[in-house]
């Protein structure tokens, strides 16, 4: 009897399911894409053409990397800063805003075809296994590198990986060939080039990018120079090219009391969002200059506009870039990444800073470029302020958008510090081999005689003989620096004993001797002195 009920009801409990189903189907269906219930997307062109390729072209081809192109080429459409970065690239890119990567800790250079080591990071790998500066490389692990022509791209790939991993490198020191196996570890990319006391209470710091550790290293700068007696301070954002906005929105904070505005961000998919100071900064009263040129962007940009506008700081360069634009990176499955724009952002009192790239991305990088060419990097006369709409500071001074921050007071280019032996002597790398050279000759002078760069600056001196080495390496370069004027001649010397300088202290050293015959610094002491 109950089988027989079960015959009857099993057919009636099966209709019953699939009739609730397509109902629910139907219901759901007007909350899909498509017309019909059993809806399945339609492949867009751009894959159709490249399954194409996969399946009919007459060659192989690698379809990821023809991908990439056309990705590439969508993105170009947008605007100049939205960017795909391909998997093989991200890390790369990513390390640099995270202010460290994993290698052997080693700074390099390629001299004839080959890696030298020009500095070597105290504490990392390479310092530890005892390396020095001086070594050649020979080999990377099973490959040899010496004679190979690669690039610094290239030994970076060889020489970088994940941390813990081994890298045996075979170099050559002194005619006598050694081998170590290091262990890739952190190796820090520092935003501070240089902080040091200039004298008479003022401070000196130089920010190279925004990196997820530059409000952290500046806080350490900023209470080395308070330690040191810090009264009055010069930022030098020259060549800055940004980073994080979040950054420099910490900075600020340092600078600006109360809880002002610092900067807003806005755009079409992305409602207004207020960045403002939030506790008491560590530098609000004392006197400050900032530096900017054309090579300061973005962040840099967000920075100098709200001390700008808020009156804090006087302002001193050039023109800066013009870069308004907020992007958000969104890693994709592939491993690969686009930053994309999503907004842009605006000083406290609304100015968008942002040049126009309607004219594609050439032009826009191009302007720059004319910069030099109309005359705007040598007179203030020339420079091309957005005059449609002026804006005012605090204390109601005129503030102009649309195309970078306007400094305070200019300075123009340095023409003679990058005329054509100049030029030619970086393209041909003359006086970075010339330094390397010179330093391995008299190291042990160089590094008994000075302990520190202000005692190198002041007293060091190089020799009519070493001048006469150093045309002699000039002219293996097809370079003549024979009958240059003294003017230029001395520019020349300040560069190299600068180099010279980096050899023994990094950047630290490079920056506090070529600042004594810096233009930007002369005025800065003007303007802090009054």
């Amino acid at each position: 009897m109950n089988h027989n009920k079960k015959q009857v009801w099993l057919p009636l409990l099966f209709s019953f399911t699939m009739i609730t189903g397509l109902y629910l189907g139907y219901y759901m269906r007007d909350n899909m894409p498509g017309k019909s219930f059993f809806y399945r997307q339609q492949q867009r062109p751009l894959q159709e053409i490249i399954d194409l390729i996969n399946n009919k072209y007459v060659d192989d081809i690698k379809t990821d990397a023809l991908a990439d192109t056309a990705i590439k080429a969508i993105i170009s459409k947008l605007d100049p800063h939205s960017v795909f970065i391909p998997a093989e690239e991200l890390q790369l890119v990513n390390d640099e805003l995270a202010g460290k990567f994993f290698g052997i800790g080693v700074e390099f250079n390629i001299f004839n075809d080959t890696l030298n080591v020009i500095n070597v990071i105290g504490g990392g790998p390479g310092d530890k296994a005892g390396m020095q500066t001086g070594d050649k490389f020979i080999a990377v692990n099973d490959s040899l590198v010496a004679g190979k022509k690669l690039d610094a791209d290239q030994y970076r790939k060889l020489l970088r990986g994940e941390r813990g991993t081994a890298v045996d490198v075979t170099f050559l020191r002194n005619g006598i060939q050694k081998k170590v196996t290091l262990s890739r570890d952190a190796i820090p990319v520092s935003s501070v080039d240089a902080v040091y006391m200039m004298g008479s209470g003022i401070g000196y710091i130089r920010l190279n990018k925004f990196s997820t550790q530059t409000y952290h290293e500046f806080m350490e700068a900023l209470d080395a120079l308070k330690k040191q007696g810090l009264q009055k301070l010069v930022l030098d954002l020259r060549g800055n090219g940004g980073g994080m906005l979040e950054e420099a929105v910490e900075i600020a904070d340092e600078f600006l009391d109360g809880d002002k505005l610092i900067t807003y961000t806005e755009g079409k998919h992305s409602a207004r969002k207020e960045y403002r100071c939030r506790r008491e900064g560590g530098f609000e009263k004392g006197p400050l200059v900032v530096l900017a040129d054309e090579g300061t962007a973005s962040a840099s940009e967000v920075l100098i506009g709200a001390l700008q506008d808020w009156d804090r700081a006087v302002v001193i360069g050039r023109r800066t870039f013009g870069k308004g634009l907020v992007q958000e990176q969104f890693d994709l499955s592939d491993k690969s990444a686009l930053r994309l724009t999503i907004a842009r952002y605006y000083t406290p009192v609304g100015r968008c800073i942002q040049r126009p790239y309607t004219n594609g991305d050439k032009a826009y990088y191009e302007e720059i470029t004319n910069r030099y060419h109309d005359g705007e990097t040598l007179t203030q006369d020339s420079v091309k302020n957005d005059t449609s709409i002026i804006y005012k500071s605090k204390s109601g001074k005129k503030l102009y958008g649309g195309g970078g921050i306007t400094p305070d007071q200019f300075i123009a280019l340095d023409t003679l510090a990058f005329n054509e032996h100049h030029v030619r002597l970086s393209q041909k790398g003359t006086i970075g081999r010339f330094i390397y050279i010179y330093y391995l000759l008299n190291r042990k002078v160089l590094n008994g005689n000075y302990s520190r760069p202000a005692d190198f600056k002041t007293s060091f001196l190089f020799s009519d003989q070493d001048w006469q080495q150093f045309t002699d390496a000039a002219a293996k370069d097809s370079i003549d620096l024979k009958g240059i004027q003294e003017n230029e001649k001395n520019i020349l010397t300040s560069q190299l004993k600068a180099n010279l300088a980096r050899m023994i202290w990094r950047n630290e050293g490079f920056f506090e001797v070529i600042n004594a015959s810096d233009n930007y610094l002369k005025r800065s002491l003007e303007v802090l002195n009054k």
